[in-house]
This record gives C-alpha cells, structure tokens and sequence, in this order.
C-alpha cells in the first residue's frame, strides 16, 4: 500500500497557509492550539527568519496517524 507519506519530498518545508489547508481549512488559531497541545504532538515548524514553514512529510505522517487512530 502506498502511503502519501512515501510520495513526499522530505526536504520539501510548506507554510502555515498549506499546512491549514492540509488539516481540512483549519483556522490559523487551530493551528496555533495544535502546536501548543502537547497531547496532539502535532508537528514543530521551523522558523526562516519570520515565517514558519513545516516538514511536509511530517505533517502527511501526523494526518495518516491521526486516520489510523480514528
């Protein structure tokens, strides 16, 4: 079975804006909860000067962990 996770560029980093959209049009406030609840351990973003940009293999994996635990 082919996952999403195996097809993605693991250098490849995505803004909070792709990252919204991946997670189902989250708000930017869901966004910021979900990294701020340590239960979630949703993905860290790194920060390029002021922007932060997520591993978008790391997010694909959270959202496949999160579709195997429902």
């Amino acid at each position: 079975m082919n996952s999403t996770h195996d097809t993605c560029n693991p250098h490849r980093r995505i803004p909070a804006g792709t990252v919204q959209q991946m997670c189902g049009d989250i708000s930017a406030m869901t966004l910021h909860r979900w990294i701020n609840n340590p239960d979630l351990d949703f993905p860290k973003p790194q920060y390029i000067g002021r922007r932060r940009y997520w591993r978008e293999v790391d997010v694909v994996a959270w959202l496949e962990a999160r579709e195997v635990a429902a």
